[in-house]
């Protein structure tokens, strides 16, 4: 289980270092994506197979379910880490989530969610 709040900087590259508490449960490989609330999803291999099994069974039939695997499928990316223990989030992704520089990992049961820090804050604020 991830939890826990977590500050790291991301690079101009963008790298972004990994908290070491959540690098063995990711595994070699895992998986990031576009997330809810114009945050990042990062899942290891297992839970995203269990996601992408949930998401067959989606009706094809409703617009709702269609627009959903588009965004979520389409952003999605396999990853690991490089030798200093970060990920390489690419351009698409850090502008969907407005990655500037400062950002905000946090464990969330079965994934991790990196955040603008401008956006977690204003969502903390708001979740009063």
């Amino acid at each position: 289980m991830f939890m826990g709040e977590y500050h790291h900087n991301i690079d101009e590259k963008g790298r972004l270092i990994i908290p070491s508490k959540f690098r063995y449960e990711l595994g070699e490989k895992f998986v990031i994506t576009r997330g809810i609330e114009e945050c990042l999803f990062v899942y290891s291999m297992e839970e995203w197979n269990k996601i992408i099994e949930k998401l067959k069974e989606l009706p094809f039939t409703s617009k709702d379910a269609r627009t959903f695997m588009r965004m979520f499928l389409s952003g999605a990316t396999e990853c690991e880490l490089d030798k200093n223990g970060r990920i390489n989030i690419p351009a698409t992704l850090t502008k969907y989530a407005s990655l500037d520089k400062e950002t905000v990992i946090i464990g969330v049961n079965d994934r991790l969610e990196i955040w603008s820090k401008e956006k977690w804050n204003n969502f903390v604020s708001e979740s009063k």
